[in-house]
């Protein structure tokens, strides 16, 4: 029998990374999927409350993202919570290098977590990188 577990491993800081790996939450979230998201090296930056930081297009589909005004990413990351009860980590070694405390972190964001803890986790279903 296929698991519903849905593991999302986010490291890319790139508006397109982002944008698909938040998509793949968000949709696996509403449909019932058991969705985890592991947020680490360049994509946790962007969780942080005040940051003003914008994710860079790479390329002409990040700029097309923007100007069409898709939904961003920390919204739909945001709904995956809020409407599919998605988890959202932060890893617990980036939190550490970049001194971010938890207060700091968005609303949806839980508690931090190791990468070991992650994987264990995500062995039983779909792995998904960006």
């Amino acid at each position: 029998m296929a698991s519903d577990r849905i593991s999302v491993m986010v490291t890319s800081g790139n508006r397109e990374q982002l944008q698909m790996a938040a998509m793949v939450a968000s949709v696996g979230a509403v449909s019932g999927s058991d969705v985890t998201v592991f947020l680490s090296m360049n994509a946790l930056k962007f969780f942080v409350k005040d940051s003003s930081e914008k994710a860079p297009a790479e390329g002409e589909m990040g700029a097309l993202l923007e100007d069409k005004n898709a939904p961003d990413f920390m919204e739909l990351f945001g709904q995956a919570v809020e409407y599919g009860d998605a988890k959202i980590f932060p890893c617990s070694m980036a939190v550490d290098i970049l001194g971010v405390k938890q207060d700091e972190l968005k609303n949806f964001v839980s508690e931090p977590l190791g990468l070991t803890a992650f994987l264990s986790d995500a062995s039983e279903g779909q792995v998904w990188h960006f």
